[in-house]
């Protein structure tokens, strides 16, 4: 089968992960329903960002005094990952968390966190003001409410950032199901974080996904 490199595409050797205050104290919008998707969401991005080597920027906001430590849906995947820790509100603003993005010579900037509308929109405008290719994990990222999500999704898109989900992200990543060298830690994050369909999902003895149903015929 022939690879091809579709520059439009995210691709796991062009991206760095920016995750920007997932922290208890920061979770303050949504239903408990809500919340927990969230963190089924962020815990799927990590997985997916683990699985394909990406490069992973760790940052909370004022821990002890504000934003309390990260969600253990980070700290289980990424357990010995430093955690820059700030007191700027734009994260794009510490140096610290800047020049770790900067380091990787990733020209695709992902980004998720909380709040939508402060901590994710800060960095976002900031870095697409310099030219960097900025995409929004929008499903991992959340906002004081509905409205102040979408509103903030909205103010970077505007600027010309783009959303989009985890799984979309993880697919995108993936491109093929037949590529051996993931399948099987994909599968386990289908599995473990993408719901009814995930957990429907069985590879094949030639290395095709196929529905449940199928896998049973």
């Amino acid at each position: 089968m022939t690879s091809h490199a579709y520059k439009t595409l995210l691709s796991p050797h062009e991206s760095v992960l920016v995750l920007i205050d997932h922290q208890p104290r920061m979770m303050a919008g949504g239903t408990p329903g809500e919340r927990e998707a969230l963190c089924n969401n962020v815990a799927g991005l990590a997985r997916t960002a683990h699985a394909f080597g990406v490069p992973t920027v760790l940052t909370g906001i004022a821990p002890e005094e504000f934003g309390g430590t990260l969600l253990p849906e980070l700290t289980d995947v990424f357990p010995r990952r430093r955690i820059i820790c700030r007191t700027l509100i734009n994260a794009w603003a510490d140096k610290r968390v800047r020049d770790a993005v900067l380091a990787t010579g990733r020209r695709q900037i992902v980004i998720a966190g909380l709040w939508s509308e402060v901590g994710v929109v800060l960095p976002a405008l900031s870095a697409l003001e310099e030219g960097r290719e900025v995409y929004v994990v929008a499903d991992a990222s959340g906002g004081t409410s509905a409205q102040a999500h979408q509103l903030g999704l909205r103010r970077i898109t505007q600027a010309g950032g783009v959303p989009l989900t985890w799984l979309q992200l993880l697919g995108e990543f993936q491109r093929d199901w037949a590529g051996t060298e993931t399948r099987s830690a994909v599968e386990a994050i289908l599995h473990a974080h993408a719901g009814a369909w995930g957990r429907s999902v069985r590879t094949g003895h030639d290395g095709t996904v196929r529905g449940a149903e199928q896998a049973a015929s």
